[in-house]
C-alpha cells in the first residue's frame, strides 16, 4: 500500500498490469490508498450511511478510479439504462464522479468522469474563461465504466485511458483532481465531495478547490 497520503492528496497506486472497470475484486486495489468521502460540498459531514471510498489505480494505458458507496436508500437510477454513449444529465441521478486537471498549473482546464450504479457514464472537457465555464459535450474520451449493485451499497468503476488527457504523467508526477458523489432525491439529496468546494448552493465545479493527485512510482 502507498505510504503517500495527506488530507489533500489522492496517491494513485502503480500497477503493471491492465485492470478493467468492471474488476471490481482485483487485489491490486487493496493495495491503493483509500480515500474517504465523508462530508458534503458546504463542509457539512454526511451521514455514515452515505460514507463512500475511492481507490485510484494507474498504468501504461490508463487511469482507473473504483468507488464503494454505502447505499442504505432507494436509488435514484435509470430504468431503462444506456451504456453504449454518453448519458447526459446523469448528474441528477446516483453518480460517482471524478474531476482531473493535468497540468497542475492551470485546474481551470479540466476533464470530468462520472458512472452511475447502472454504468451509464458521461465526459466532459471543461475550460473556465472570463465569461464563465465552457463545456466540451462532444469530447470522447474513450472511458469505460461499470457499476454493481449489492444490499448495502453500491460499487463504481471508471477506467480513462491517457490518450484523454492528452499525454501520460510520469511517476511522482502531481495533478489536480476532486471526487464527488450524488445520492438521494429531493430535499434528501446529497453532495459529497472529497474537498468540500465551500460554495452557497452545491456546486462541484470548483477548480480552485482541487486537491492533488499523485502518481505513485
Amino acid at each position: 500500500m502507498s505510504a503517500y497520503a495527506t488530507d489533500s492528496i489522492i496517491s494513485a497506486h502503480r500497477v503493471k498490469e491492465e485492470i478493467s472497470a468492471s474488476d471490481f475484486f482485483h487485489a491490486e486495489w487493496e493495495r491503493a490508498r483509500a480515500v474517504s468521502l465523508v462530508r458534503y460540498w458546504s463542509g457539512e459531514d454526511a451521514p455514515p450511511e452515505r460514507h463512500t471510498e475511492a481507490r485510484l489505480i494507474w498504468s501504461d494505458k490508463s487511469l482507473c478510479v473504483r468507488f464503494v458507496c454505502r447505499q442504505q436508500e432507494p436509488l435514484v437510477i435509470s430504468d431503462e439504462p444506456q451504456t453504449e454513449e454518453k448519458r447526459l444529465a446523469l448528474w441528477e441521478r446516483d453518480v460517482c464522479e471524478i474531476f482531473i486537471a493535468p497540468d497542475a498549473d492551470v485546474p481551470e482546464r479540466y476533464f470530468e468522469f462520472e458512472a452511475a450504479p447502472t454504468g451509464e457514464w458521461i465526459d466532459l472537457a471543461i475550460g473556465w474563461k472570463r465569461d464563465g465555464r465552457e463545456t466540451d459535450w462532444h469530447y470522447h474520451s474513450g472511458m469505460k465504466a461499470a457499476g454493481r449493485i449489492e444490499e448495502a451499497r453500491v460499487i463504481i468503476a471508471m477506467s480513462v485511458p491517457w490518450e484523454a488527457f492528452g499525454r501520460q504523467p510520469q511517476a511522482e508526477e502531481m495533478w489536480r483532481a476532486n471526487l464527488f458523489r450524488c445520492v438521494g432525491s429531493g430535499a434528501n439529496r446529497g453532495y459529497l465531495a472529497w474537498q468540500p468546494t465551500h460554495t452557497p448552493q452545491p456546486n462541484f465545479h470548483v477548480p480552485q478547490a482541487f486537491g492533488q493527485l499523485r502518481f505513485d512510482k
